[in-house]
């Protein structure tokens, strides 16, 4: 399994990035920000990958200040890498 989170520092600002995806029809979910991240505000905004170029738009669309990047996460039965994007 693949997919792709958005980090953000505040959970306001990782809220309103999922409600931009959900008010567009667009699936997301909100997850636990994986520890491998490093710090963030605990929940990070999970989506499929061919959804990166919307995501980017969103975030360039606003002036999200504590956007902290995108991370790809691959799980691969109990492996789990995650890597910035």
């Amino acid at each position: 399994m693949r997919y792709i989170i958005a980090v953000f520092s505040s959970r306001n600002e990782t809220l309103y990035l999922a409600n931009m995806f959900k008010s567009n029809g667009l699936y997301v979910d909100i997850i636990n920000t994986p520890k491998e991240v490093g710090q963030a505000c605990g929940i990070s905004v999970r989506f499929d990958e061919r959804l990166l170029t919307v995501a980017k738009n969103f975030i360039n669309s606003k002036p999200f200040r504590s956007f902290y990047g995108f991370f790809k996460v691959q799980i691969n039965g109990a492996k789990r890498l995650v890597e910035a994007i």
